[in-house]
């Protein structure tokens, strides 16, 4: 199932030979965000900003943020290199190379960049989630080895109580129900992981026998039950009432991903206006607007933005970006 989700990333760079006007125009933006960059001090610390990774080729990899009101502007570069990186509540998460070694490390941050705890990790970095309290981590790395996958790409989720240490190396140790039954699997894989606001319960991804779920989990209990089919990567609103995701297309991950919102009492799902296949776990940047980040070359990305109702059209937001995360207070949008 991993190796189709590799497949079908190959299919967003296909895809990207389709917008060749939008390639200059992102090229030209590019520039002109990459002539404005200055190294300087990020800060983590809730604030009317918006965090990233940088793919600009001058700081690519490095930790960088810009205004939420001039978001292709200038930006603040930051010395820290992540593969993947989020943060919440003044803590972030950052998912990097551990050292000269060919393997990776996840780096708990505070507020002002200072690494307070670091975990080995066995797998490429692919997703990074911090609960709006900044107190619970989640992470997604990509692994080989598993027999039932013939050596190809599986995943690992994890979970971290900054507050107490706990730390859940993988979901597949948690007691997993499916529609309404206790079920065991040995191909089980878990990914994209979103926090509630009471830092006891999340929302993910699970696969199984070829379906993927939108899962509920319980931290404290460790247990997982499923909610719905062909969800992937949830992002919980500010507001805890809807679901932006990824949805296969036709249900096949091979013919790539189309975003969508759900509202969690109603079951309503709201495709969004971002039509092309998104390969990423999408990101709120307030309670109507949804951002994600869209390859547009080896190195290179962009993040985009979509309203989260269905209306509109999705825009650029941020040239040379990708890993995108609201600094924004969400009850306050300060």
């Amino acid at each position: 199932m991993k190796t189709r989700i590799l497949i079908a990333v190959a299919g967003v760079l296909v895809l990207a030979g389709a917008a060749v006007a939008y390639v200059g125009f992102a090229s030209a933006r590019s520039h002109d965000a990459a002539n404005t960059a200055a190294t300087g001090a990020v800060s983590l610390s809730p604030g009317p900003r918006l965090l990233f990774r940088s793919t600009a080729d001058a700081d690519r990899g490095h930790v960088a943020t810009v205004s939420v009101t001039d978001p292709g502007g200038s930006r603040t570069v930051s010395p820290l290199s992540c593969a993947r990186v989020y943060a919440a509540g003044g803590t972030g998460l950052c998912l990097r190379q551990d050292g000269d070694l060919t393997t990776y490390q996840l780096a708990v941050l505070d507020a002002g960049l200072a690494v307070s705890r670091e975990i080995p990790l066995v797998g490429l970095p692919n997703r990074a989630r911090v609960s709006v309290s900044g107190r619970m981590l989640a992470w997604t790395v990509f692994v080989t080895g598993d027999s039932y996958n013939g050596g190809m790409f599986s995943t690992r989720a994890g979970i971290l109580d900054t507050a107490t240490g706990d730390l859940a190396g993988t979901l597949e140790d948690y007691a997993v129900t499916l529609d309404g039954k206790p079920y065991q699997a040995a191909d089980l894989n878990f990914w994209g992981v979103t926090f509630t606001r009471d830092d006891r319960h999340f929302y993910a991804t699970m696969s199984t026998a070829g379906h993927r779920y939108l899962v509920a989990g319980d931290f404290a209990a460790h247990t997982i039950r499923t909610l719905r089919e062909n969800v992937e990567c949830p992002s919980l609103s500010p507001d805890g009432t809807r679901v932006a995701f990824k949805s296969a297309v036709d249900d096949d991950p091979a013919k790539g991903w189309r975003l969508s919102v759900v509202d969690l009492a109603t079951s309503k799902v709201t495709p969004l206006a971002e039509t092309r296949s998104v390969d990423d776990q999408p990101a709120w940047l307030d309670d109507r607007t949804i951002g994600y980040g869209v390859p547009r070359g080896p190195g290179h990305a962009d993040v985009w933005s979509v309203p989260a109702d269905g209306s509109g059209a999705a825009r650029l937001l941020i040239p040379e970006a990708e890993s995108p995360a609201a600094l924004s207070d969400a009850r306050t949008g300060r």
